[in-house]
């Protein structure tokens, strides 16, 4: 395994395996459809409310429900089949964007609903996660875990891009049926190309290469009986009490709340500042195009051994330029800080082998759940405090505060950061 994750893939190696194109293909749509789903029912919302407060909740109502999901739930991606949890959860994601379309719903039904359906999606997160660490090995896995990540944020990119001017052309039904129409494309094409093992823990013959016979075991006593919540509450535990885990979890979490509360402040930056509509447009891209640049160029630049090296040093990229938004600096430095800062987030990859082995294997889909409702859940906290420091200070001192928040938590979890020895 050693050798594996210390000679370096391509990304052809990794689109060469059909179940990832699969999963690739199915994210890719679901994200898009996901973003252009909370862009329109936001103008549904605020057409008949007229509450900037509703409004805002409706483009954040899908993030802080994954913790119930995460808390309570998460043991499903480890007891069913991958393809099962996927095809049906993009199913749900169908049936949700046609029930919306047909304007019937009151605006709180409606919030209730997206809030209902995004508690699964730590479950269906997990499941995929489980299915690359089945289907790739070594630095494949990696560079998968690392485009896994781009698709979603380039859906993200484009749903937002594409999402006003979707609504205003086919108006807020149609675009529901646009988004329930890509749901159900992701749920075939999941329910078609993702046959492979089933649920049963196959002790150390994924990629996360935990010893066969004591994982086997203690996998089985958590899969046989019981309830889901309550082995999900069990599997929850043993992985923030196995060696390591919980501060990897902190590291990969904390960084991208900092991140999430920077860009969040950027509108009222803007106004502050005097920028216009599509200076403001561009500033909302940069971080993203940032994060683009920084995942292919480190992901196909660097060997794996040197990707861990630059954990620490991409993590200062990151936290250090929003602390320059202290001062009033020219729109061409503002846009270059953000775009700088996304580049930064590329540290994820140099995480990604710490991560698979550190997990226990009967509990990698698990693991991935846990993960993705940590940083779903912080990405949906982390803005609220810091736009309450910016009610009260002026918001380009409040995203620098981002900053400083981003480099001390590195700075305190060096332990985690620091990579481990190859041999």
């Amino acid at each position: 395994m050693i050798d594996e994750f210390t000679t370096k893939a391509t990304y052809g190696q990794v689109f060469a395996v059909t179940r990832f194109r699969a999963v690739f293909a199915g994210r890719l749509l679901g994200v898009m459809s996901d973003t252009l789903r909370s862009v329109a029912l936001a103008v549904l919302v605020f057409d008949r409310t007229a509450s900037p407060l509703l409004t805002a909740m409706t483009m954040t109502i899908g993030f802080l429900p994954q913790a119930v999901g995460g808390l309570f739930l998460a043991a499903m991606a480890d007891r069913f089949s991958p393809r099962t949890l996927i095809s049906t959860g993009y199913a749900l994601q169908c049936a949700v964007g046609l029930v919306l379309a047909s304007g019937r719903l009151p605006v709180a039904a409606a919030l209730a609903l997206v809030a209902a359906v995004a508690c699964l999606t730590p479950v269906t997160t997990g499941a995929a996660g489980r299915v690359l660490a089945e289907i790739l090995t070594g630095d494949t896995y990696v560079l998968g875990r690392s485009l896994s990540y781009l698709v979603a944020v380039s859906a993200q990119m484009v749903g937002m891009a594409a999402g006003g001017a979707l609504v205003v052309w086919l108006g807020v039904e149609r675009t529901m049926l646009v988004t329930a129409g890509a749901h159900l494309i992701a749920s075939v094409i999941s329910r078609l190309y993702l046959s492979g093992p089933k649920a049963g823990r196959t002790g150390g013959s994924t990629a996360g290469g935990s010893t066969a016979g004591g994982s086997a075991a203690v996998g089985g006593s958590l899969v046989a009986g019981g309830s889901i919540v309550r082995r999900t509450l069990q599997g929850n535990a043993a992985l923030v009490a196995a060696p390591g885990v919980l501060k990897l979890i902190m590291v990969q979490c904390l960084p991208a709340a900092y991140l999430a509360a920077a860009g969040s402040l950027l509108i009222p930056y803007a106004a502050q500042r005097g920028f216009g509509p599509t200076e403001t447009g561009t500033l909302l891209a940069a971080t993203s195009v940032g994060m683009l640049i920084g995942d292919v160029v480190v992901g196909r630049a660097f060997a794996p051994a040197t990707r861990e090296r630059l954990v620490l040093p991409l993590l200062l990229v990151m936290g250090a330029p929003p602390v320059t938004l202290v001062l009033d600096l020219p729109y061409p430095a503002v846009a270059a800080a953000y775009v700088i800062t996304g580049v930064g987030s590329a540290y994820l990859l140099g995480l990604q082998r710490r991560f698979l082995e550190a997990v226990p294997s009967h509990l990698q889909g698990q693991s991935f759940a846990l993960l993705n409702t940590t940083t779903m859940t912080i990405q949906g906290v982390g803005p609220l405090v810091f736009g309450v420091f910016a009610e009260f200070l002026p918001v380009g001192l409040a995203i620098a505060l981002t900053g400083v928040s981003s480099v001390t938590t590195t700075l305190l979890l060096r332990s985690a950061i620091r990579p481990r020895p190859s041999g």
